[in-house]
């Protein structure tokens, strides 16, 4: 059952406490139950540390401990409240009003939260599209010297991969590709599309295995009549990113963060249409304490290419 506030009153009055963030964290992490992580024991109390005793080999437990939130010197309930401004804000936020909003003696502690709360926004082992879904590429990154067009320099590139839902899109996914060939397109449709659905792109040779992935690939023309977009979910959801990344952030994304503010944008524009905050707070809390610990050393790390999912993932 999902079990998260409705309103910001709501969410005030239940984490109002060190002791009622951490029961939460542990239903979330342990939705059957708390066992011993040493010997499987069910039976556990609270120790004056805020561990979890196990009743049976006396292993003491941390429910923060192989979570997002190890290591931390800040209280839950201030982790909390980031997470509920976060996921409350439609168009995100950037690090300095973060650092406002918690009253945060630091841009950079702001900054190192936000970058962890992006990576729990990727679900481990999430569904990948299915049905029609559009692809194409798209340059992202500031005004700098190169051509246009495919073959620009100094600029990253973004295979956008958006799932037909009758006239309008349904889910997204955003990656970084190195460069454009079969090879790492294809990668990428293998890591974001379930074989067996259609693919449409446009004409680029690239393309030209996609077919041979285990897909339909439909190749639309570009030399569409004047006025019809031959790829418009696609285009939509590019201008929707530039647009995002220039108003929340000013476009001040450095290239080997980018993954992460791609995992922040699908995470919202997939549930856009949720009608409630708290059940995005829900999620980014749940998917938090899923996911390992990142150390200072990661947060500054680019993201992998795109790899697809093994089988039981």
């Amino acid at each position: 059952m999902q079990d998260y506030p409705r309103t910001i009153l709501e969410f005030e009055t239940r984490f109002a406490s060190e002791e009622a963030c951490r029961e939460y964290l542990m239903s979330l992490r342990w939705p059957e139950g708390f066992h011993c992580p040493a010997c499987g024991h069910e039976r556990a109390w609270w120790t004056a540390r805020a561990r979890l005793h196990c009743g049976q080999c006396g292993r003491q437990t941390s429910v923060t401990a192989g979570t997002i939130f190890q290591d931390t010197h800040q209280p839950l309930r201030l982790w909390f409240r980031a997470m509920w401004y976060a996921t409350s804000q439609k168009l995100g936020v950037s690090a300095l009003g973060l650092q406002r909003v918690l009253g945060l003696g630091s841009y950079h502690t702001a900054w190192a939260w936000l970058h962890k709360l992006r990576r729990a926004m990727v679900r481990p082992g999430r569904d990948r599209l299915s049905g029609t879904v559009e692809v194409d590429e798209i340059y992202v990154g500031g005004k700098r010297p190169g051509l246009r067009g495919r073959g620009a320099e100094g600029k990253s590139i973004v295979l956008v991969a958006a799932q037909e839902d009758g006239a309008g899109i349904g889910r997204l996914r955003l990656g970084r590709v190195p460069d454009f060939t079969g090879e790492s397109l294809g990668q990428a449709i293998e890591a974001f599309i379930e074989p067996g659905s259609l693919v449409r792109t446009d004409g680029l040779s690239a393309y030209g295995g996609v077919a041979g992935q285990g897909y339909g690939h439909e190749v639309i023309p570009t030399d569409s009549p004047e006025g019809l977009d031959p790829l418009p979910r696609v285009h939509r959801v590019a201008a929707l990113l530039k647009r995002w990344m220039l108003g929340t952030h000013q476009g001040a994304i450095r290239p080997s963060h980018l993954d992460y503010y791609l995992d922040e944008f699908t995470f919202r524009f997939n549930r856009r249409t949720s009608r409630s905050r708290g059940m995005l707070f829900y999620r980014l809390a749940q998917q938090a304490v899923a996911i390992d610990p990142v150390p200072e050393s990661q947060l500054k790390a680019p993201k992998t290419y795109p790899q697809a999912p093994q089988q039981d993932a």
